[in-house]
């Protein structure tokens, strides 16, 4: 029997779940950021939860009826709110993605598109006209993941994080109506 999954809005008793989730799956990547040489970063990360207390901030959880929270996003309505380096903040009329994590056990599952699509659904929903994300090299998987779903790379919106190059993607959104 396949395992059903939900995404949606994370309740307040999971925000430690899934920090920790966060926290244990973006420590392991190759070639990122250790918890040593960012620690203010992971520690936003174990408090990722808090930042659904934020206006036009929303943190998605994806639950499994066999796994329990098995990955996580933070969906952004107004790039105000967004809280990377580079110009991204000062988009408008744009929906942000940051700080997508699936766990390592359940890859391949498709739960990082549906996590994605869902922002993509979300921004639409919201009339925003496009949506912006950030990745680094270190993930992989997630840049061919965005490139696939009809990303492009956006170089107005690349950053350094304290040395670390941290490359911008915009997918423009089709006017409904």
């Amino acid at each position: 029997m396949t395992p059903t999954v939900n995404i949606r809005e994370i309740n307040q008793s999971e925000y430690t779940l899934l920090g920790d989730l966060m926290v244990g799956v973006y420590s392991k990547l190759d070639g990122f950021p250790s918890p040593e040489e960012q620690p203010e970063y992971y520690k936003n990360l174990s408090e990722i939860g808090n930042l659904n207390e934020q206006d036009h901030t929303t943190v998605l959880v994806v639950e499994s009826s066999e796994k329990g929270i098995i990955g996580g996003v933070v969906y952004y309505n107004d790039m105000s709110m967004y809280g990377s380096g580079g110009t991204a903040t000062q988009e408008l009329s744009a929906s942000g993605i940051r700080l997508l994590c699936v766990d390592p056990k359940c890859t391949g599952m498709g739960i990082g598109k549906a996590l994605t699509n869902e922002c993509i659904r979300l921004a639409k929903a919201s009339g925003n006209q496009q949506v912006i994300l950030h990745t680094t090299q270190a993930m992989e998987v997630a840049w061919s993941l965005y490139i696939k779903i009809g990303f492009k790379r956006s170089n107005d919106l690349d950053f350094s994080q304290k040395g670390f190059p941290v490359y911008g993607f915009r997918l423009m959104l089709k006017k409904v109506g």
